[in-house]
């Protein structure tokens, strides 16, 4: 029972904190491969378009930012025109109302770890409890990445899978369909889906290959799943063709009359199949090092461990002694899934558990760039094999701490400055709308992530705002662009804001510009911009964890 009501409590809280909201800002990726880009679609507010979704070089599907940020601001859009509220299109609703149904969705996994607890052998609310209370599930499970989607289908794809087992005894055969289905949608969602796809589905081949008894009934259940994986594809190839291009159905199917030649012309011409195109991008060494190349060994030693703290080492030494032991065995993987078609797992090191969870990885590994959310759908098999046999109960003192600090960083203070000011200029432009002169803002970022216009909430054919993106621009550029915007005498009625954090405030005051007004936000930690210990005890404290909202002028003026 008091399992049950922490449970409880921390679902409270994931829900909760998403309303509140989470201040924190973890990668631009969360805005700028969804949210951001509907908001441009269904609200026509000003946006940024990421590369991805240019029709140049479409590497996104456009099915689940459709399904997820689409509908929740088609929903707003509706509420708005219906005249049921004034606001219903704001900052506040734009950040939360995608955020809020993809809350609602991680509550999937709950329920995903509720049935396979006693598929594998661990104990149910231990798992819920070690699933709710991770920082994973509290922050990164409620933002709107496409690694949450992936993770999503993982936890689907391991139930479909698992569910052909009950109480020791194989039930009956897994849906095929719908692990087609699956499949599918998660390869069109992020290719590298099939790297946490690959060991759930061997189980599941393994399974069919020793349960059926003629060559009809073994084949049955793969043709259907690859019947319903390749209709799956053409689904998201047509809405994806539609939405890139801009053609309709007629025009999508009107090269069907020509001849073969001249089909297979236009089908190559016309058609957009965006993970060939995602993975054409992604295996180019040269393309991943523009986002930044990590040692092979990152997701293995640092980003596991920052994910999942003890969870992550506790697999670690549970996966060398079980090769140690494989290795004197002489067993290989193959011949331990022949001996095993039930998928039934030994009470020792529970290998497949393992195996769903460390074959991703090394996978993932054999790529250069490598985030810590590429792996977050791990969480499920390895919260489940840390719920069995008590594995993570003598650590408990410190996943909770591991967690409420996690949770504080990644939930709070990185980044954390940048959505609370982009609310505060939200309030800010629109506050002078009524007036018969509104003035004009020119808003520059600089050492900040990249600012997501859509929750400034400003029509296209709005010209009055105008926002600059410096990103971590060096002193002297940052300077030449801040000069020419704050002595521009063009304009008799705009305002020059410069957004900066606390720890390089100071390159501002050397660029001869004057200072009219400032604001502080806090708090606000940029992990590029660190700020020095020696400052965090100082008086000014407050300023080193801050972002700030500079309004700048001539610098021969005077107040």
């Amino acid at each position: 029972m008091a399992a049950r009501r922490l449970w409880a409590l921390l679902a409270a809280l994931r829900a909760g904190w998403c309303l509140l909201p989470q201040a924190g800002y973890l990668h631009p990726d969360e805005f700028f491969q969804s949210p951001e880009v509907m908001a441009g679609d269904v609200l026509n507010l000003q946006v940024y378009y990421p590369w991805e979704f240019l029709s140049s070089s479409p590497c996104r599907t456009a099915v689940f930012p459709l399904a997820t940020s689409g509908v929740a601001y088609w929903v707003l859009k509706a509420l708005q025109q219906l005249d049921v509220c004034s606001r219903c299109v704001s900052a506040y609703t734009l950040l939360v109302a995608p955020r809020l149904l993809l809350t609602l969705f991680s509550f999937g996994l709950d329920y995903s770890v509720h049935r396979l607890a006693p598929v594998w052998g661990a104990e149910p609310w231990q798992a819920l409890l070690l699933l709710a209370g991770s920082y994973v599930t509290l922050v990164f499970y409620t933002r709107t990445f496409t690694n949450t989607l992936e993770g999503f289908l993982f936890a689907l794809l391991l139930v479909l899978v698992s569910s052909t087992k009950s109480a020791g005894r194989v039930t009956k055969p897994a849906r095929s369909p719908l692990i087609g289905v699956v499949t599918a949608a998660g390869f069109f969602n992020r290719p590298t889906f099939l790297a946490f796809a690959l060991m759930p589905l061997l189980c599941w081949a393994g399974l069919n290959a020793d349960s059926r008894k003629s060559i009809k009934a073994l084949i049955n259940p793969f043709w259907k799943l690859i019947t319903c994986a390749c209709f799956t594809a053409v689904v998201f190839i047509t809405a994806d063709t539609m939405y890139f291009t801009s053609v309709g159905w007629d025009s999508l199917f009107s090269f069907t009359n020509g001849s073969l030649s001249d089909v297979i012309a236009q089908v190559n011409h016309r058609v957009v199949v965006t993970p060939f195109n995602f993975l054409r991008y992604n295996l180019d060494s040269r393309n991943l090092a523009q986002h930044g190349s990590h040692p092979r060994v990152t997701h293995f030693v640092v980003n596991g461990a920052l994910l999942f703290g003890i969870l992550h080492l506790l697999a670690v030494g549970a996966g060398f002694k079980m090769l140690k032991k494989y290795i004197h065995q002489s067993v290989r993987v193959g011949s331990y899934y022949r001996g095993s078609p039930r998928l039934s797992v030994p009470s020792d090191g529970q290998p497949t558990l393992l195996l769903f969870y460390f074959v991703p990885l090394v996978l993932l590994s054999l790529f250069s760039h490598q985030e810590p959310r590429f792996l977050i759908p791990l969480i499920l098999p390895l919260v489940l094999f840390s719920a069995s046999q008590n594995r993570a109960m003598k650590w408990q003192p410190i996943i909770i701490i591991f967690n409420v600090l996690g949770a504080f960083l990644f939930g709070c203070l990185h980044q954390g400055g940048l959505i609370p000011c982009l609310f505060h200029l939200e309030h800010l432009v629109h506050s002078l709308e009524a007036s018969n002169h509104p003035r004009c803002y020119t808003l520059l970022f600089a050492h900040t992530y990249m600012p997501p216009r859509s929750l400034l909430n400003i029509e296209k054919k709005d010209t009055h705002v105008e926002v600059i993106d410096m990103a971590g621009s060096e002193e002297e550029t940052l300077c030449q662009v801040v000069g020419q915007h704050a002595n521009n005498g063009t304009c008799g009625d705009c305002h020059f804001l410069v957004i900066i954090p606390g720890t390089v405030r100071a390159t501002i005051s050397k660029c001869g510009v004057l200072l009219k007004n400032e604001t502080l936000i806090f708090p606000h930690l940029s992990m590029e911009d660190p700020p020095q210990i020696s400052f965090l005890f100082s008086e000014n404290w407050r300023s080193q964890l801050g972002l700030y909202i500079l309004q700048l002028g001539r610098a021969q003026q005077s107040l």
